[in-house]
This record gives structure tokens, sequence and C-alpha cells, in this order.
């Protein structure tokens, strides 16, 4: 987390770490936030008014299940900015120009495909002696290290084990949105460094508050594993 934290426009400590935990499941109430730092609600929200006031957290009113409405905070788009997106607009402007100068689509794709290509040759020779489960751990920090902010977790689903890589921050997301093919090249090449067949459980391009590959494989199903 800090080094996610090292990229937010300044802010540190309870305030970054506020930012991280909405990027990651937002919206979330005032009451949720304090059970994750073990703080209360009250404490937390001095913090939470200094984030709106400075344009970067909003809140709605909710209503879940019975009792009055609750407010729920989740980030704005400035808010959203703070995350690194790599040099994604700069790369998007690019890709237009091939699109229309080299060949559409096809040589997008080359282009998109070359710029993975060096992460999965790079972390190979770490992660083919791997386990899928390790594997996923690996290319969860490898992401990261890219400004993805992503993370893996082992889970039960209807009986079922699975293997979830989670991407929290598309540090892509500018490409993503003018050429969704750059999702299915992602999705290949996620396919390629985790080493088994995967499926897209979520997606932020589809309005979800994160990205998420799941494995479903034998090879995890002795894995101690958390309920949900």
């Amino acid at each position: 987390m800090e080094d996610v934290q090292g990229t937010l426009g300044g802010f540190r400590g309870l305030r970054a770490e506020l930012l991280v935990a909405l990027k990651k499941s937002q919206p979330l109430t005032a009451q949720e936030l304090g059970a994750q730092f073990g703080l209360t609600a009250n404490a937390l929200r001095r913090h939470l008014k200094a984030l709106e006031e400075d344009g970067l957290v909003r809140y709605c009113r909710e209503v879940r299940g019975v009792g009055g409405p609750v407010f729920a905070y989740s980030l704005t788009e400035s808010g959203e900015q703070l995350f690194p997106r790599s040099y994604a607009r700069v790369l998007a402007t690019a890709l237009e120009a091939l699109r229309t100068t080299e060949g559409g689509s096809e040589a997008v794709n080359r282009v998109l495909e070359a710029e993975w290509t060096a992460l999965v040759e790079e972390s190979s020779p770490v992660l083919s002696s791997l386990p899928v489960h390790e594997r996923m751990a690996i290319v969860a920090e490898l992401l990261t290290s890219k400004g993805y902010m992503a993370d893996a977790v082992v889970t039960q689903r209807d009986g079922e084990t699975v293997g979830s890589l989670r991407i929290h921050n598309c540090a892509i997301r500018a490409i993503a949105e003018r050429f969704p093919e750059a999702c299915a090249v992602e999705a290949r090449m996620m396919e390629r460094m985790v080493g088994a067949p995967i499926d897209r459980g979520a997606h932020q391009l589809t309005g979800c508050v994160r990205c998420e590959y799941r494995v479903r494989s034998e090879q995890l199903s002795q894995l101690e594993t958390e309920q949900v």
C-alpha cells in the first residue's frame, strides 16, 4: 500500500489510506471504513470531510435493508485521477494515429501485445516453476509495480475453489476506453503469466469497481481458502 500512497498527490497517513480503501471497495460508509481501520466513524468523518472539501471524495444517501438511509462515500473523478494511469493518454493518442495510418485494429493489437510481452518474458523464469496460486501472488506484485494496484486471493464460491486476481486501478484506463481490444490482450497475457485458463468475473469498463480474473483449477483445490 505504501507504494500506491506515494503517488497520491502528497497525501500521507490516514487520508491516503482512506483514498486507497475507497478505491478498492467504494462506496463505503464511515462505519465500514471505521471497521477497517479500528476507529470510530466519528473519528474518520473529519478526514472524510477534508477530502470532500478537496474535491476528492463525495457521499450519497443509500438505503440498505431495514433502517434509515446511510451516507456512502466514494471517489470523485479528481480522486480517481490521483491513482497512477502510467503513460496511457500519450499511448492512446499514438495508437489512434497507428490505427488510422497503419492497418487498423490489427496494428493496434500488435503494439498492445508487445507492451505486455515484455512483462511476460521478464517474469517467465520466476513464474514457470511455481504452482498457480503462487504465480498469481507474484503477478499481482508485478502489476502493482506498474500502477495496477492488484492483489490475489483464493476463495470458495458455490462450493468451488476459485483463485482471483483483482485489479483495483487500471493503469491504462484511457487506452481501454478508446481501444476495447486492450482488455482482450490483457486477458490473454494474464492467462500466459498465471499458466491456467481464466475468465473475467468483473470489468471496470462495464461499471464494476475493479477488474477480476478468476482461475478455476484443481491445482487450487487443496489450498486453505477464505470464505465469502
